[in-house]
């Protein structure tokens, strides 16, 4: 199946589980008994509930939806009764109203541990609750009013719940497996391919393989991505998988693991020179042939083998006991034969030789013990905390929803719960592209109203059949949901904006209430700038920035832990943290490609995208270089081999690295005349290293593959010590490699971000 059917399965799917919904709460709405329609008064909230949940949603997804439900309802509505006991039925003005929407929206915004889907829908809950005792003013019941906001709130949660069990149960663990064997599937391809091109006769037949394997490579992300999208609603159908022990609990970690020596294969082809490599000859063939082999029943193995459960990989190494020969025949002196080695050491992580001596027993079992005692503690950090920002984002959806409501109820009394509500769904608890979101909101209720305002007029006289022309529309939301141009936001508006024109009745003429709803969400949205320009002041093409500098103060941190003797617990806590900061980047680089320039220069797209990937690989090589690091210095013990010479080799090149990403630093945070100033007065002496950088690295790779025949040169031991001998000799090679490319990664980024400054000071001298 390629991307383009699978994304029309996936909308169809999230369309017809949305309009099902959708149709429970219209029916219950509009024909149901006079009963439950007085307690479900408020039905437009009951399908925001619903866009809030139901999209793209798995059942484990909408019982954590529900369980969100539950908490906001217990957050506004006991206070929500005390409030209009204290102050009175007649007693809340709009001033009143808005003030108590600001605070009440400030505590619940203010505690770290709850939800932010809980906040959203707790927002909305407490504007309905004083908006409509503005409106209802003497006639306003103290606890009718929030309990039927709270049963309107519940109405949309279950109808969510039952809308995931047809035609069958869409179970988050089953697309979890189904997922998982696409991903396993995708990587055996990749592996083939990139195999095939190391063995190529000509750079012809290699480029265009290692092009194809790319291509499934993208795709391979976006099947890991909605695997751990979906892993928490798995969770929530089967709660006892959270005491499984930790490498079994997200099959996302696994399968990310298998996925680094694939690339790591890709990175190495990317830097051979040309084609058929150097090294290759009839027995070399042979070895890669059988370890193909190997591999892909592994990766077979994996596609049959059921998330969450014990892999049972198949027990092929004997084939592969006669590597050691080969290595010593293949030992090599030309720098350019470290990319073939890296490759063939790439292959090797498959069959997990460094892994199963660096993740010793020892080390499991104390990951193991702590799991329970850290995810103790990290809830009670998290209960605990009160941190600025939680503050920040507080103060932020107070002031917003309070203003809102205020010049919502003074534009249009009746509809004054729009303005409110528009924006109460769009908080999100970190900075965000703010004009991208408001002017997707915008142009998605205005879409929407549109939609509904014509269907009600071509059907007029068959009001009954207005709520089915909600499917289409529904589907074609579903893309805008998953389009750059109006992403989450835009698709939750333009679902809504249809959805309260089409899905009630008895709310005046469809061209009033559309014209009034599309201006009370303007005056919301006007708030939610204003107090992001306020408290935010940051375009994302500023975020961009600011998280550049983070995620290379991330990659600062990674080298310091490169140390030989550092708790390699530590040193995957920073790379996840790097890999993190690196995610992040890209998403406001996304963003900022989409946000409006006004008066400020372009955003440069290149270079942040060069950038980007120059971080991405050197995150990739310090994973390596890790597992290369923990296995090496265990190996020398074993065999009683001094190594202090690679180890000083090591420390000095992860200091350079440390040291000029530091450097790098301070320029990228200086403002441009501050930079200027530094360089006029000399305080930046650095000159034009690259020659004698690039000296520097072949000095790297020549000595490591001296350090090979060093080691190959040893006097023969047995069997087992000649073993690991072959796999010593591969991983030192493999470590120059990624020394190697480490300092020409550094060097790449330097001349990059010198590029970025200039950009942004063309008339400077930009002297890293």
């Amino acid at each position: 199946m390629n991307s383009s059917q699978a994304l029309w399965r996936l909308c169809l799917a999230s369309a017809f589980r949305t309009v099902l919904a959708c149709s429970i709460v219209g029916c219950t709405t509009l024909y149901g008994p006079e009963s439950v329609r007085r307690i479900i008064r408020f039905p437009a909230f009951s399908y925001v509930t619903i866009i809030l949940i139901v999209p793209d949603a798995t059942l484990g997804d909408a019982l954590r939806g529900c369980w969100h439900v539950l908490c906001a309802i217990i957050q506004v509505m006991l206070p929500s009764m005390s409030i209009l006991r204290l102050i009175g039925p007649s007693g809340f003005s709009c001033g009143l109203a808005a003030l108590v929407v600001a605070l009440s929206s400030f505590l619940i915004a203010l505690p770290g541990y709850t939800h932010l889907t809980a906040k959203r829908i707790a927002f909305g809950q407490i504007v309905i609750v004083c908006v409509g005792a503005v409106i209802q003013g003497a006639e306003t019941g103290v606890i009718i009013l929030p309990i039927q906001a709270a049963a309107s709130t519940a109405l949309g949660a279950l109808a969510s719940i039952l809308a995931m069990f047809f035609p069958y149960p869409h179970l988050a663990y089953r697309e979890v497996r189904k997922v998982c064997r696409f991903y396993a599937e995708n990587a055996s391809h990749r592996f083939n391919l990139l195999v095939e091109a190391f063995c190529a006769k000509d750079n012809t037949t290699a480029l265009n393989l290692i092009t194809d394997a790319r291509l499934f490579s993208k795709a391979g992300a976006k099947l890991l991505g909605s695997i751990k999208d979906k892993h928490e609603g798995v969770l929530w159908e089967k709660p006892w998988l959270r005491f499984l022990k930790p490498e079994r609990l997200d099959p996302g970690e696994k399968l990310e693991e298998t996925n680094m020596p694939i690339r790591g294969m890709e990175l190495a082809l990317t830097t051979c020179s040309s084609f058929p490599v150097k090294i290759m000859d009839e027995e070399l063939l042979d070895v890669v042939q059988i370890a193909k082999k190997q591999i892909a029943l592994k990766l077979e193995q994996a596609m049959l083998s059921m998330p969450f459960d014990a892999a049972t990989a198949p027990d092929t190494k004997g084939e592969y006991a006669n590597r050691s020969s080969w290595t010593r025949k293949a030992i090599s002196t030309n720098h350019e034969d470290l990319s073939p080695f890296f490759f063939l050491y790439c292959m090797e992580l498959h069959q997990d030789f460094p892994a199963s001596i660096v993740n010793n027993g020892e080390e499991a079992k104390i990951q193991e013990s702590n799991q329970s005692k850290k995810q103790g503690k990290s809830i009670m950090k998290q209960m605990l905390s009160f941190s600025c920002g939680n503050l920040l984002f507080a103060i932020k959806c107070s002031l917003t929803l309070g203003l809102a409501v205020l010049f919502g109820l003074i534009y249009n009394k009746d509809n004054g719960y729009w303005s409110g509500l528009t924006v109460s769904i769009s908080f999100v608890t970190g900075r965000q592209a703010t004009f991208t979101v408001a002017n997707a909101r915008a142009q998605g209720t205005a879409m929407g109203s549109v939609y509904g305002i014509l269907c009600c007029f071509m059907f007029k006289n068959i009001a009954e059949l207005r709520f089915l022309l909600l499917f289409p529309w529904i589907i074609f939301t579903s893309f805008l949901r998953h389009s750059r141009m109006y992403g989450e936001s835009g698709g939750i508006a333009a679902d809504i904006g249809a959805l309260l024109i089409l899905g009630r009745k008895n709310y005046g003429t469809p061209n009033e209430f559309a014209i009034a709803r599309i201006a009370e969400a303007s005056i919301g949205l006007i708030c939610f700038i204003a107090v992001e320009i306020l408290l935010h002041p940051v375009r994302s093409a500023t975020l961009a920035k600011t998280e550049l500098s983070r995620t290379l103060r991330a990659l600062q941190d990674c080298c310091r832990q490169m140390g030989l003797y550092t708790n390699p617990k530590e040193k995957r806590g920073k790379q996840k943290k790097l890999k993190y900061h690196s995610r992040e980047l890209q998403k406001f680089i996304a963003e900022a490609e989409l946000e409006p320039n006004f008066w400020f220069p372009p955003f440069q797209r290149g270079c942040y995208n060069k950038l980007l990937r120059s971080i991405d690989r050197v995150a990739d090589l310090l994973h390596f270089s890790i597992h290369q690091i923990g296995f090496l210095s265990q190996a020398f013990q074993i065999l009683g081999i001094t190594w202090e010479e690679i180890q000083q080799q090591i420390s000095n090149n992860l200091e350079h690295l440390t040291d000029k990403t530091g450097s790098l630093l301070k320029c990228l945070d200086k403002s441009a005349a501050e930079m200027q100033t530094d360089l006029e007065s000399g305080k930046s002496p650095n000159g034009d290293l690259s020659t004698a950088e690039e000296k520097s690295i072949l000095e790297i790779g020549n000595s490591l593959l001296q350090q090979t025949i060093r080691v190959s040169n040893q006097t023969e031991g047995n069997e087992v010590e000649e073993m690991l001998k072959s796999q010593m000799v591969i991983c030192l090679a493999g470590l120059g490699f990624c020394l190697n490319n480490l300092k020409t990664e550094a060097m790449e980024i330097e001349k990059e971000i010198a590029e970025l400054l200039k950009w942004e000071n063309p008339t400077g001298h930009i002297n890293l």
